[in-house]
């Protein structure tokens, strides 16, 4: 197990925290300590990170900006990577070349400013450009599988490979990087010329409605569960008579029946009985079993 010692020694010019509550970076505001938390700024030094923890045989995760996900109170063992210092964006011609944790909705913006069209459907989705690939993120109609190019990746042992999109095996809400657990180091779209004021209008439209039926004003992980076949989760949910339904400090939005948020002093254990409630009283109602799209990292207790 990796220690205080090693990583000074070995990773003197990369910033790790000990201990370091996660709740302080989550979208949900939940999630106890994990042991190490570090923050690359390149590959170079994720590479580094990684290679360490196999030779001290430390377990680790690597986030994006932890949106999509909910942290258990208990927190993470081992080390916690933190891509979100990983965030470059630049244009050239009609591609977009991203780093992993660049911020989804900044890179819609840079396509934006160069009068380019296919990312519109994500401006307002506000995960990390790995995690969009990693879960094939979509929103209105558009996905990432439909501009994505190509994605350069590392393995858990430290080795760089780059994936075309043909080989992504991209799925709803999947892709190969998780049946791999690949980590996304960058990735390039292919985008189109369009005009700038169309491009505009369409983005303010989109974030228009997601304003107006999400419940922006509290912390939440986005969209809790996939959309079943033939129906919309949050539909399930308000016919089950869920909307404003309860646990703890973690209420199933009124605005928006698919997301659930903390009210202020909501727990993951909240959000984890919150959503095996809904998801026993929607069967019951429906007939329909809602699977989890956020995913859920950690554990429920932290030992002594």
């Amino acid at each position: 197990m990796l220690t205080k010692l090693e990583i000074n020694e070995k990773l003197p010019d990369i910033e790790i925290k000990y201990d370091e509550k996660l709740a302080n970076y989550t979208y949900t505001k939940v999630g106890g300590a994990a042991d190490f938390l570090a923050f690359p700024t390149d590959k170079t030094q994720l590479q580094a990170i990684v290679r360490l923890a196999n030779a001290t045989q430390t377990p680790f995760i690597v986030l994006g900006n932890a949106s999509n996900l909910i942290v258990r109170d208990g927190g993470i063992r081992g080390l916690v990577i933190l891509l979100e210092r990983m965030d470059a964006v630049r244009a050239n011609g009609y591609v977009i070349e991203a780093q992993a944790g660049a911020n989804l909705i900044k890179t819609t913006q840079l396509a934006l400013a160069n009068s380019l069209t296919g990312f519109e459907f994500a401006c307002g989705i506000p995960g990390s450009i790995g995690g969009a690939v990693f879960m094939n993120a979509g929103a209105y109609g558009g996905e990432v599988a439909n501009i994505l190019s190509s994605v350069q990746v590392m393995d858990h042992t430290g080795e760089f490979s780059v994936i075309s999109v043909e080989d992504l095996q991209f799925g709803y809400r999947k892709s190969l990087l998780q049946s791999e657990h690949y980590i996304a180091i960058s990735a390039k779209f292919s985008l189109s010329a369009g005009d700038h004021q169309l491009i505009k209008a369409e983005m303010d439209r989109l974030t228009h409605l997601r304003e107006l039926k999400q419940p922006l004003e509290y912390p939440s992980c986005g969209s809790v569960f996939k959309r079943p076949v033939g129906y919309f989760a949050g539909q399930l949910i308000q016919d089950a008579n869920l909307q404003g339904h309860q646990i703890g400090g973690v209420q199933v939005s009124k605005k928006h029946a698919g997301f659930m948020v903390n009210l202020g002093h909501g727990t993951a254990k909240d959000y984890e009985a919150l959503i095996a409630d809904v998801i026993v009283q929607v069967e019951q109602a429906s007939g329909v079993r809602l699977e989890p799209e956020v995913r859920i990292l950690g554990e429920e207790t932290r030992d002594a």
